[in-house]
C-alpha cells in the first residue's frame, strides 16, 4: 500500500521586508521571499501591489507586478523587488502561489498601511538585517 505523501503548510513561506545600507551609503529597502521549508517550491509566483489613500484622501493604487520563479530551494531566500518608502502609507500586498509536488498552496501577505516603520523593525536573522516579517 502507498504512503500518502504530507505537504508542509503555508507557514513555514514568510514575505520580509527588510533595509540595508546600499553601496551608496544609503538606506535601501527590499522585499524577500524567505522558504523555511525542508522542500523546494515550485512554479513560485509572486504579484505585488499596493493600494489604499493618500494623504489627501484620494484613493490610490500602484502597478501590480508579477515575479515568477522556477524554483524556490529548501530554506532558501530570494529577493523578489526594491520597495521604496513612498508606498509605506498604502496596503502592500504579496500573493505568493506555489506547487509542492502536485499541490498548489497560495497566500496573500498584506502590509497593512504604516506597518513599516522604525518601531516595528526587528531583526530578521535569516536575512542579518532589519525588518518587518510578516507571519
Amino acid at each position: 500500500m502507498k504512503k500518502d505523501i504530507e505537504f508542509p503548510n503555508v507557514e513555514g513561506v514568510k514575505i520580509a521586508i527588510a533595509r540595508k545600507i546600499n553601496e551608496l551609503n544609503e538606506v535601501e529597502w527590499d522585499v524577500y521571499l524567505i522558504n523555511r521549508l525542508s522542500v523546494p517550491l515550485e512554479t513560485v509566483f509572486v504579484n505585488s501591489r499596493g493600494y489604499g489613500f493618500e494623504p489627501d484622501g484620494k484613493e490610490t493604487k500602484t502597478s501590480q507586478l508579477r515575479h515568477f520563479y522556477k524554483q524556490v530551494p529548501a530554506r532558501e531566500i530570494i529577493k523578489v523587488e526594491i520597495i521604496t518608502p513612498d508606498v509605506f502609507h498604502l496596503n502592500n500586498e504579496y500573493w505568493v502561489s506555489y506547487y509542492i509536488g502536485n499541490q498548489i498552496f497560495d497566500k496573500k501577505f498584506i502590509f497593512v498601511p504604516e506597518s513599516i516603520r522604525e518601531e516595528n523593525l526587528m531583526l530578521i536573522n535569516q536575512l542579518n538585517l532589519e525588518g518587518v516579517l510578516h507571519e
